[in-house]
């Protein structure tokens, strides 16, 4: 069905500036509401009450902001309205050379975007509530393993710098700390366990991507989450891509030649997770291992072939779980 209204929302953690654009008129009604349920609701009253408008031929498009969009996209949601969730960068960049910013205009530019590319609509579906609760588990696991981390290492740094009896004074300040936070971190990972093992097919995919060597459990949940249990992202070349481990060449005319290198736009966290996962499998005697010294042998760059190892390892992970079958190391192909 033909899509003849589009709504460019602005969202802030208090307020959400709305913007509804016609396929024929242009932009046809500007406000600016509350981030809250009960606004939301009124708001879209409003715009229900625009002549010609319908839900089903309409789209709303925003920007993902995290915790901010949970109000309206839940509203949304529940009311059937079709709902596109799209990158601010990707936004941004198509409009162009832009002079001014206020919220108002945002949500102007927001639905001036999603008209002017409505052939590339992705229509966003929420994710499991058990993935939800994952993905919120993980992240306060994550902030917890920071915490640690600022905590330890420049204890660890300046050890011999200092005198002993300083270096053990502040230890000893920052054990009691350090204690609390490791013994969260346990519960946390209790909770993540516990919370796979409740559910058949998360188990089912977790046990399928933890087979691959050189992933481990943080790696795989970061992965569920990411890919939505590989229903958004299933081509392993588009979840390196989003990882940001797959490669891309720099070149024009004959003038520029630049290396091949990585997009710092990625998911960093799931790029930090692959790249711990690669070195550990580096240090594992097998095929990782033997690959990894043969290219360093012939005079590769070392985070060149450490990279490659990264793409191998999302590639094994997207093959187990499209074949539903457990990595197996002496696996030979049938073709011939």
């Amino acid at each position: 069905m033909e899509t003849l209204h589009f709504i460019g929302i602005d969202i802030s953690k208090a307020t959400l500036d709305w913007a509804v654009y016609s396929i024929q008129k242009g932009i046809i009604y500007q406000t600016q509401s509350a981030n809250s349920e009960a606004a939301i609701k009124a708001t879209l009253k409003i715009i229900e009450s625009l002549p010609g408008f319908e839900r089903s031929m309409s789209v709303c498009c925003m920007e993902h902001t995290g915790i901010y969009n949970t109000h309206l996209l839940d509203c949304l949601y529940h009311l059937h309205y079709p709902i596109w969730l799209e990158n601010s960068l990707q936004i941004k960049r198509a409009g162009g050379l832009q002079r001014g910013k206020t919220d108002a205009i945002d949500a102007v530019r927001i639905a001036e975007y999603a008209f002017r590319f409505k052939d590339k609509t992705r229509l966003w579906q929420p994710p499991r509530q058990v993935i939800q609760r994952l993905a919120a588990l993980s992240a306060v696991r994550h902030r917890l393993l920071t915490a640690r981390q600022q905590l330890q290492q420049p204890l660890q740094e300046q050890q011999g710098f200092v005198t002993p009896a300083l270096q053990k004074q502040l230890t000893k300040t920052c054990q009691a700390s350090l204690k609390a936070i490791n013994l969260d971190i346990e519960k946390i990972e209790k909770q993540i366990k516990d919370l796979i093992d409740k559910d058949s097919h998360l188990k089912e995919l977790f046990e399928l991507i933890t087979s691959v060597p050189g992933v481990g459990p943080s790696t795989a949940s970061e992965v569920i989450i990411a890919t939505n249990e590989f229903t958004t992202i299933t081509d392993p070349k588009k979840l390196a891509c989003h990882a940001g481990v797959a490669p891309f060449e720099y070149q024009s005319g004959s003038s520029i030649r630049g290396k091949t290198r990585v997009n710092h736009q990625a998911r960093k966290r799931l790029k930090s997770l692959f790249h711990l996962g690669s070195m550990s499998a580096i240090r594992v005697k097998g095929e990782i291992q033997d690959y990894y010294l043969r290219k360093v042998a012939e005079g590769k760059n070392k985070m060149l072939v450490l990279n490659a190892v990264r793409n191998k390892l999302i590639h094994r992970v997207c093959a187990v779980v499209h074949r539903q079958q457990k990595y197996d190391k002496n696996y030979t192909s049938t073709l011939t």
